[in-house]
């Protein structure tokens, strides 16, 4: 019997940890530890993750598994269905392909490198930034157009329940998202947030966020924003922020541009803060404390367009954000670097990843190689 949820979660502790504690796959079975150790040596860790978020339910999950396992089994009896497995896992995920049911049953190719519009289990669309397009429910019902990088909902669609859309930015780009109640929110790269279509009349607008967004929050006082972040909440009436929320990252932080929020976490419902202009918010995943402090936002919010800056940053914490930004793998062999604390200035859409590895060799001095989408440190 195979666990998806139990995969995902040593999947995501080892992409945390950057290591694999043998420990940790304590509650795995045979097949799933050979497919952790082959993904890890594959440096696939991340798009496994992305991979197990496209499989909605556990059940989902078995017909894969033994689907490939069935598909892959070796003309000779003495070669283990579990290192079959595992390779070809790995080899699914480094073609960059998932997979969708459409509603006739049938496969359908998504390359991992796309971003992806769910419009509900079985009806995912794939999102060139450079298109347009109508957004169209199964009803026939048009929700909102896609112009570029920026995907906008109907205030007046025909829609009068909540029904939900769930858009996914993979590494290496960005998009934008104005909902249904003139909301825009800038979705950084490996982020997915899940909203209404269309805001009722009556109780909060709340939306759901995994990774990295910008809020330009429409002012509305009767119906108060909500960005659920894992145990975060934060809450608004109309203002900017910014809210990071990564599965791999401790911490979970809201940097508030202008007006004010309201920031608690479900753990300690006693605990909230409320934020001013300039300032942090901290929620601690392992402690739950909950910290303030005051920032320069501008050091937060410059990936919105293209930026990404460091301030007295060890390499290793910016090593994560260099692979979300630029969609590659960094292996760094190079112990002294890991904790080596820069301060560094970038633009993605002008300095290319060969551009910022020879910007920190000039600083600290380091042999590195790029293979495709692989960069190694020595």
């Amino acid at each position: 019997m195979y666990h998806k949820e139990q995969l995902k979660s040593v999947l995501i502790e080892v992409r945390k940890s950057g290591k694999i504690d043998p420990e940790t796959l304590g509650s795995l079975t045979e097949a799933e530890r050979e497919v952790v150790y082959s993904l890890y040596g594959e440096n696939l860790i991340s798009e496994a993750l992305l991979f197990l978020e496209e499989l909605d339910t556990e059940e989902e999950w078995q017909q894969f598994m033994k689907k490939t396992v069935d598909s892959r089994k070796p003309p000779v009896s003495f070669m283990r269905p579990v290192m079959k497995y595992a390779a070809v896992l790995v080899s699914f995920l480094a073609l960059g392909y998932f997979f969708f049911q459409d509603k006739d049953g049938k496969s359908t190719p998504i390359e991992a490198t796309a971003i992806k519009l769910k419009m509900d289990e079985n009806n995912v669309k794939v999102l060139q930034k450079g298109q347009s397009q109508q957004i169209v429910s199964n009803t026939g019902k048009v929700l909102g157009v896609q112009n570029g990088d920026k995907i906008t909902y109907k205030v007046d669609s025909e829609i009068d329940e909540l029904v939900y859309n769930e858009l996914e930015i993979p590494f290496g780009k960005i998009f934008n998202v104005e909902l249904s109640d003139g909301t825009l929110v800038h979705l950084n790269s490996g982020t997915k947030i899940k909203y209404p279509v269309k805001f009722l009349k009556e109780g909060k607008r709340e939306v759901f966020l995994e990774g990295e967004a910008y809020f330009k929050v429409a002012k509305d006082a009767k119906h108060p924003f909500v960005v659920h972040a894992n145990e975060v909440a934060v809450e608004v009436l109309g203002t900017e922020f910014n809210l990071t929320s990564y599965d791999e990252d401790a911490e979970i932080n809201t940097v508030l541009v202008e007006g004010s929020v309201s920031m608690g976490n479900s753990v300690k419902p006693e605990d909230h803060i409320i934020l001013t202009p300039g300032t942090k918010g901290t929620w601690d995943k392992n402690s739950h404390v909950t910290n303030t402090e005051s920032v320069d936002v501008g050091l937060y919010t410059g990936w919105v367009s293209g930026e990404i800056v460091f301030r007295n940053t060890m390499f290793s914490a910016m090593q994560k954000r260099l692979e979300r930004s630029y969609n590659v793998s960094i292996t760094n062999y190079n112990t002294m670097l890991a904790n080596k604390v820069l301060n560094a200035r970038f633009n993605v859409n002008i300095e290319t990843i060969d551009d910022v590895m020879k910007s920190i060799g000039e600083i600290y001095p380091l042999k590195y190689e790029i293979r495709d989408k692989e960069v190694i440190i020595q």
